[in-house]
């Protein structure tokens, strides 16, 4: 289990990075002004130049992919219910998701960003759990298609 979780960390990691320099990208084609927007201003104001916005951007894109890689371990537990691991799951990534996110000023810092932070998260994360759900479902079902052949086939 341990050598699962550091290989998918290993492979969290730059889908991470991946996906957040796609955002940005996404991000900078959505204002339309032909700029590129690598993070947002209150991160570079804080970072002092845009170059160490982008580096401490990427370090925290790397760490969001690990634990996002790492987690996906939990989905894997096959004494663990189906409950057990969506609240384990969701629990460890909003856990160490949320931090980053919000030390990133990736959401305003208020109530309504933080609310609208959460939405988004929980949206995101009924989509994993319902590719999850029909995941399991079909293992289950080709379980059950293979002990109705073994059960049927001559002895």
């Amino acid at each position: 289990m341990k050598k699962e979780i550091i290989i998918r960390c290993f492979i969290g990691a730059p889908i991470g990075l991946s996906i957040s320099y796609l955002i940005t990208v996404a991000f900078s084609l959505g204002v339309g002004d032909g700029n590129f927007y690598p993070a947002v201003p209150e991160l570079i104001q804080m970072c002092g130049s845009e170059i160490n916005a982008v580096l401490l951007q990427s370090f925290f894109s790397f760490l969001y992919g690990i634990v996002c890689g790492g987690a996906s371990v939990i989905w894997d537990i096959e004494s663990w219910g189906l409950l057990r691991m969506t609240f384990t799951h969701l629990a460890v990534c909003s856990a160490a998701i949320f931090p980053i996110a919000y030390f990133m000023y990736w959401m305003p810092h208020n109530a309504l960003g933080i609310f609208l932070y959460f939405s988004i998260f929980f949206v995101i994360y009924l989509l994993i759990w319902i590719w999850q759900y029909c995941s399991m479902r079909k293992k289950i079902a080709q379980i059950n298609r293979k002990v109705q052949e073994n059960n049927s086939s001559p002895a």
